[in-house]
């Protein structure tokens, strides 16, 4: 059981705080608690709640119509919406809603109705990215906790490695070699590039988080692959980065070396001629197709 302030429901339901309290005041909908001290509080079933009160009132429902309706009407309503609709922002609220309430088999369902609808990749790009930027910011404000994102994210890197397994590996494309440096664990936009690769025709080989410089220069000596690609995200820190970019430059000088991630993208960097920021992970099939690298 976690506490919530006005402005986390604010932050996780889209509702101005302005809103909620007049919502409270005028239809009773909310009855935040006291501490000892009586700063207001709200706990998991009020921001459950507003949660889904906020994805009717977006799809039409009057506050009036909603503030008479159970709990349990509610929450029946918005799982008839979210399978009738499938407009990106619905999408993405309800999973909000799976996360919040840790509910594996609602994510699961939204996840795969949509990959029956517009596919995989469509999915991951239109509805999960959005998503996984939404919670980001969530969590640096506080409003949701680590454990509810490490709920989330590790049911996302679930759906990828399915969806990498059921992939048919190639052996003639060009070679890309993945891998996150040393301390980097952020792995969910790396395992969408070999998703990505893959389905393309491109041989990929998987190193994965936490890769010390001594194994990726050893794996890269064996394969010499024409690419490599790396997501940086919290390391190398901001402080080392130029220099870690320029010993990328130097040790891979046959190959291009494609980066990404919160580190670097947006930042002012020296950039060697065999390195290249990929500003959005979705963007790698126009790069490869201007450059016409599959064999």
């Amino acid at each position: 059981m976690r506490n919530y302030s006005i402005k986390d429901l604010e932050q996780l339901s889209g509702i101005k705080a302005h809103t909620l309290r007049i919502w409270e005041q005028r239809y009773n909908l909310l009855s935040p608690k006291r501490t000892d001290t009586n700063i207001r509080y709200y706990d998991d079933a009020d921001l459950r709640l507003i949660l889904n009160v906020a994805l009717l009132n977006e799809n039409g429902f009057k506050i009036s119509k909603i503030a008479k309706m159970t709990c349990e009407e509610v929450s029946q309503e918005v799982i008839d919406l979210t399978e009738r609709s499938f407009t990106y922002d619905d999408q993405i609220h309800a999973l909000t809603i799976a996360m919040v309430e840790f509910d594996e088999a609602r994510f699961d369902k939204i996840i795969s109705t949509n990959i029956l609808k517009i596919g995989f990749e469509m999915t991951m790009i239109n509805i999960i990215y959005p998503f996984l930027s939404k919670i980001g910011i969530l969590w640096q404000t506080g409003s949701i906790y680590p454990g509810q994102e490490h709920f989330i994210s590790n049911l996302i890197r679930q759906k990828l490695i399915v969806a990498i397994d059921g992939q048919i590996s190639p052996s003639n494309g060009k070679k890309f070699l993945l891998y996150l440096p040393q301390g980097e664990l952020h792995e969910i936009s790396l395992l969408f590039s070999s998703y990505i690769l893959k389905s393309h025709g491109y041989q990929v080989i998987y190193l994965g988080q936490n890769t010390p410089d001594e194994d990726l220069n050893a794996v890269y000596q064996v394969h010499k692959p024409e690419y490599l690609l790396t997501v940086i995200t919290t390391s190398p820190p901001s402080e080392d980065l130029q220099d870690y970019i320029n010993s990328l430059g130097a040790r891979f000088p046959a190959s291009m070396v494609l980066i990404s991630g919160y580190q670097v993208i947006g930042k002012d960097l020296k950039l060697p001629p065999n390195i290249h920021v990929m500003h959005y992970l979705k963007d790698i099939k126009e790069y490869l197709q201007t450059k016409s690298h599959v064999a």
